[in-house]
């Protein structure tokens, strides 16, 4: 029986506590070895893509820049068209704003990356309503959140109008390498919509593989309903078996709508890992690194993110205190927002008073775990069995440590997915396309 080709994707690790930036392995996150190390490594992994997020503000806590953040994030299409010159193979994909951009000059910037790699180019889309990113921007915080989709979804179509406008093959090199484009080859694009006018024409022929690929993280009904219309590969948060599949058909079963078939869309959860030569070794391993990742700070900034409030006069290794939460306002900027705060703060009381869990031990076990415990061997078939089981169509791997932190991953599980004939020995194609086998 032919098994699915499981996908991988490497996450440089970014402004959130799964880094360790405390552990003496770390290295910078601005230095471009550290961008090389991380992208030669998936590359010799062979993955599909290297995936970078962005930052359009310094997050805030208590009205003051988070001291537990990484300060400096370079732009992410910058960072890319460097690494295109140091890798040949590796999709290179970079997280861009479609509230803060215009479709015409991005469309030039990621079309020009797609041309830098010989069409390993993405895009993951990503949109934002909240007016203390947009101070940062002449618009401010115009946005309704009612029309981030939109915004998007229109912006999407647009740049793929613009990066279609030129036929294939339009632009041509005579015998003495000369450039020159074929009559009537330039289409002029006509757009007019609620959020963009544009009446001209694009200055870029069409890439190797058409054009980027299109990445969304949405998990909302409207994110998924975005993705099942425009993406080719969804970056999803859910890593469980249950959870995955049930996210998977969900999502799958939107594409007809839109007449596409279920291999047109990729779903790639994020993932950690954490390995031992044994599976107790393995689970050591992975609570000294879930303590690595929420220390006494951090473990504060979260319950003062849920409870509204300055908890510092609290003992993180002490019990949760009986003040309430102050629901009139939060804490904290620029970090995504906790729905319904005084039921998440009932949630987490009753889990404290159930498991007699300190506010630290408390933090570690409701913001998550490691996806993949186990020996390699083990976590090698967690993995495959995610995918065969339609969990997933693949990860996006994010590290506890940069720029070192996939390695043992790639010297010790791949070659296991390999031996199951689920991953790919070496690349069939250029693009990247090619390699997500999107058809």
């Amino acid at each position: 029986m032919t098994r699915k080709q499981i996908h991988l994707a490497a996450h440089f690790p970014g402004v959130n506590n799964t880094t360790v930036w405390a552990d003496p392995r770390s290295g910078s996150q601005i230095d471009f070895a550290s961008f090389v190390h991380l992208a030669r490594t998936a590359e010799r992994g062979r993955f599909d893509f290297f995936f970078l997020a962005e930052g359009l503000r310094l997050r805030e806590l208590k009205g003051r820049i988070h001291d537990l953040d990484v300060v400096g994030r370079p732009e992410a299409l910058t960072v890319l068209s460097a690494l295109a010159a140091v890798t040949e193979r590796l999709g290179l994909a970079g997280t861009v704003n479609a509230t803060f951009n215009e479709p015409y000059e991005l469309a030039r910037r990621l079309s020009t990356l797609d041309h830098l790699s010989d069409g390993r180019a993405a895009w993951n889309v990503v949109t934002t309503s909240d007016a203390f990113t947009g101070e940062n921007f002449r618009r401010g915080g115009y946005l309704d959140r009612a029309d981030r989709y939109t915004r998007a979804a229109e912006f999407v179509r647009l740049s793929r109008e613009l990066w279609d406008s030129w036929q294939p093959g339009a632009h041509l090199a005579d015998k003495d390498h000369a450039q020159f484009v074929r009559p009537g080859a330039i289409g002029t694009v006509h757009h007019e919509g609620p959020h963009f006018t544009v009446e001209g024409q694009f200055t870029l022929p069409r890439s190797p593989q058409g054009h980027p690929v299109i990445i969304q993280a949405g998990d909302s009904d409207e994110g998924r309903e975005f993705a099942a219309a425009t993406a080719d590969v969804i970056f999803s948060r859910h890593g469980t078996l249950e959870d995955g599949r049930a996210f998977y058909a969900d999502v799958k079963r939107r594409l007809a709508r839109y007449q596409r078939e279920p291999d047109q869309l990729k779903i790639m959860p994020a993932a950690t890992y954490a390995l031992g030569d044994t599976e107790e070794e393995a689970a050591e391993n992975a609570a000294a690194i879930r303590r690595q990742q929420v220390g006494p700070q951090t473990a504060t900034a979260f319950i003062e993110q849920v409870w509204g409030r300055d908890m510092s006069a609290y003992d993180p290794d002490g019990p949760l205190p009986e003040v309430e939460p102050d629901l009139s306002e939060g804490v904290s900027q620029g970090r995504v927002q906790i729905g319904d705060r005084a039921a998440v703060a009932a949630k987490w009381r009753a889990l404290a008073e159930e498991k007699k869990l300190t506010i630290r031990e408390l933090v570690i076990e409701v913001t998550g775990r490691q996806t993949f415990v186990g020996t390699p061997a083990g976590v090698a078939r967690q993995i495959d069995e995610h995918v065969q089981l339609d969990a997933a169509d693949g990860f996006i791997l994010v590290p506890h440590l940069t720029p070192g932190g996939l390695d043992e991953f790639v010297d010790r599980v791949v070659p296991l997915l390999q031996e199951r004939g689920a991953f790919r020995t070496d690349y069939a194609g250029t693009t990247l396309r090619e390699h997500l086998e999107l058809s």
